[in-house]
C-alpha cells in the first residue's frame, strides 16, 4: 500500500511542479490579462456588488439567492485547508509556500470569475425544477468540437466523483487529529460529524444553502478574530516572518528545529496545490453552486466568485501568519502539521485556544463536507440522472470515516492527483471559451444586458 501511495505521490508531484505551473498559473495570468485585470481594476465595484448586497434576494431567475449560492460555494472553499492545509503547505514546502498560495489567490480571482460566468451562462433546469450547471454543461454545450466536449465532460465528471471521496476524507482527518489532541476518540468524532452532516445533506439543495449562509459568516469571524489575537501576541515576529515568506519562495528554506528543509520546487508544489484546493479556482466546483443563483446576468454572479477567493485568501493568510509568527512551524514535525494552528493558539490563549481552533475547524469541516457532498450529487446527476444522484448523499456521508483509517500523506497524494485530472480539462475549456467570457463582461459593463436566454426559454414554456 505504501508503494502505491508513493507512486501516486510521484505522479502528483510531476503535475504540480511542472504541468500546472504552466496550465494553472499561466492560464490564470492569461485570463487576468484577457479580462484587463478585472479582479483588481473593478475590486471596489465587486465589493459593492457582493459585500454590499449580502441580503439581496437577486433579480432574474434561479433557485437560491446570490449570497446563498456563494455561501454554498464558500462552504466548500473555506474548509480544513484554510486552517490546517496552510500549515501542511508550510511544513512540507517551507514559509515560501505561502507566497505561492498568494499567487494563486491573486490570479485565481479571474479564473473563478470565468468559470462561474460559464456555469451560469450554460445552466439548465433539471427534473426537480432546480437550476443546475457546471463544467459538464459548459464543456458539452460550449466546446467547439461537440463530440470531444461530451467525452471530456463525462470523463471529468467521473474523475470528480472519485475525487470527492479523498476530499471528504481530508476534511475529516483534519478534525480527527485535532480532536484527538483534546482527548476525543477518532471514531467518536467521525460518527458525530457523519450524523450532523447527514442531517443537512439529506434535506437537499435548499437546506444546504440555508445552513451555509448561516454557518459561513460565523465561522469566518470566529477564526479570524482568534488569529488576530495570536498574531498581535507575536507582533515582533510579523515583519521578519513576511520577509522569510518572500525570500523562501525563491531560495528555499534551510532545515531548522523540527523543520527538515525544503527547496523552491517544494514551496511551489505545496503552495500551488494547497491554494488551489483551498480556493478551488479552476477546479470547476464553484460553477455547480452558482448555477443555482437567482441572477439576471452571468457576470453579476461571477463577481461572487472573486468575493470567495478574497475571503478564502484572507483566512489562509491568517493561518499562515499564526503558524509563522508563533514559531510552531520550526518545532512541530511535518507528520503532525495539522496540529500547528492549535498549538499556536494554545501558546497564547491556553486551553481555550485549542478549543477555538477545534470548534472553528469543526464548523469549517462540516460546512465544507456538506457542500462537497452536494457537488458530488450534482456530478452523479449529470452522469446518470436525478433519481440515482440522491442515493450518493449516503455514500459520500459514509466516506467521512475514511479519515479515521488512512494517513494524511496518503490521502493528500490521491487528492492532488485526482484534483490535477479535474483541473486540466476544465482550465483548457475555460481558456477556449475565454472570448465568450470577455464578450459577456464587456456587455455587462457597457449596460447592454443581452443575456436573455433563460428568460426567453421560461416565457416560451408558459
Amino acid at each position: 500500500m505504501e508503494a502505491f501511495f508513493g507512486v501516486v505521490g510521484a505522479i502528483s508531484g510531476f503535475f504540480w511542479n511542472v504541468l500546472f505551473l504552466i496550465v494553472l498559473v499561466g492560464g490564470g495570468i492569461f485570463l487576468t490579462i484577457r479580462l484587463n485585470f478585472f479582479q483588481i481594476r473593478h475590486l471596489p465595484y465587486i465589493v459593492k456588488q457582493t459585500f454590499g448586497k449580502l441580503f439581496d434576494k437577486g433579480k432574474g431567475i434561479g433557485t437560491v439567492s446570490p449570497f446563498q449560492a456563494a455561501a454554498t460555494a464558500m462552504a466548500s472553499t473555506i474548509g480544513a485547508t484554510n486552517i490546517v492545509g496552510v500549515s501542511a503547505a508550510i511544513a512540507f514546502g517551507g514559509p515560501g509556500a505561502l507566497f505561492w498560495m498568494w499567487v494563486i489567490f491573486i490570479i485565481g480571482g479571474a479564473t473563478k470569475f470565468s468559470e462561474v460566468v460559464l456555469g451560469v451562462y450554460y445552466r439548465e433546469q433539471n427534473a426537480d425544477g432546480h437550476y443546475v450547471g457546471g463544467p459538464g454543461y459548459y464543456m458539452t454545450k460550449g466546446f467547439p468540437l461537440k463530440s470531444v466536449g461530451r467525452v471530456v465532460a463525462r470523463a471529468g465528471a467521473l474523475v470528480a466523483m472519485v475525487y470527492y471521496l479523498p476530499s471528504i476524507a481530508t476534511q475529516s482527518i483534519s478534525l480527527i487529529q485535532n480532536a484527538e489532541a483534546l482527548g476525543v476518540n477518532k471514531y467518536v468524532s467521525s460518527i458525530i460529524l457523519m450524523v450532523l452532516v447527514g442531517s443537512v445533506v439529506l434535506g437537499g439543495l435548499i437546506r444546504v444553502a440555508k445552513v451555509a449562509d448561516k454557518m459561513v459568516p460565523i465561522m469566518c469571524l470566529l477564526y479570524i478574530a482568534g488569529s488576530i489575537i495570536v498574531i498581535i501576541a507575536h507582533i515582533g515576529n510579523l515583519f521578519p516572518s513576511l520577509a522569510l515568506v518572500f525570500k523562501s519562495a525563491f531560495t528555499g528554506t534551510a532545515a531548522t528545529g523540527g523543520f527538515i528543509g525544503a527547496g523552491v520546487s517544494m514551496a511551489i508544489r505545496w503552495g500551488l496545490a494547497r491554494a488551489t484546493y483551498s480556493c478551488e479556482a479552476g477546479m470547476g466546483s464553484a460553477p455547480i453552486a452558482h448555477a443555482a443563483a437567482i441572477t439576471d446576468h452571468p457576470v453579476r454572479q461571477g463577481m461572487w466568485g472573486v468575493f470567495e477567493v478574497l475571503i478564502d485568501g484572507t483566512v489562509c493568510t491568517m493561518s499562515g501568519l499564526v503558524v509563522l509568527t508563533s514559531g510552531v512551524w520550526k518545532d512541530i514535525p511535518p507528520s503532525l502539521a495539522l496540529t500547528m494552528p492549535s498549538v499556536a493558539f494554545q501558546k497564547v490563549l491556553g486551553t481555550a485556544g485549542g478549543y477555538i481552533v477545534t470548534i472553528s475547524l469543526f464548523l469549517f469541516v462540516m460546512s465544507s463536507i456538506i457542500a462537497v457532498i452536494w457537488y458530488g450529487e450534482k456530478l452523479v446527476e449529470f452522469f446518470f440522472n436525478t433519481k440515482i444522484s440522491k442515493y450518493t448523499r449516503i455514500i459520500y456521508t459514509l466516506s467521512i470515516m475514511l479519515g479515521a483509517f488512512f494517513s494524511l500523506e496518503a490521502i493528500l497524494a490521491v487528492l492532488d492527483l485526482t484534483n490535477a485530472l479535474i483541473i486540466l480539462p476544465n482550465m483548457i475549456t475555460i481558456l477556449v471559451l475565454s472570448p465568450l467570457i470577455v464578450k459577456l463582461t464587456r456587455e455587462y459593463f457597457s449596460g447592454e444586458q443581452y443575456y436573455l436566454k433563460d428568460i426567453k426559454k421560461k416565457a416560451k414554456s408558459k
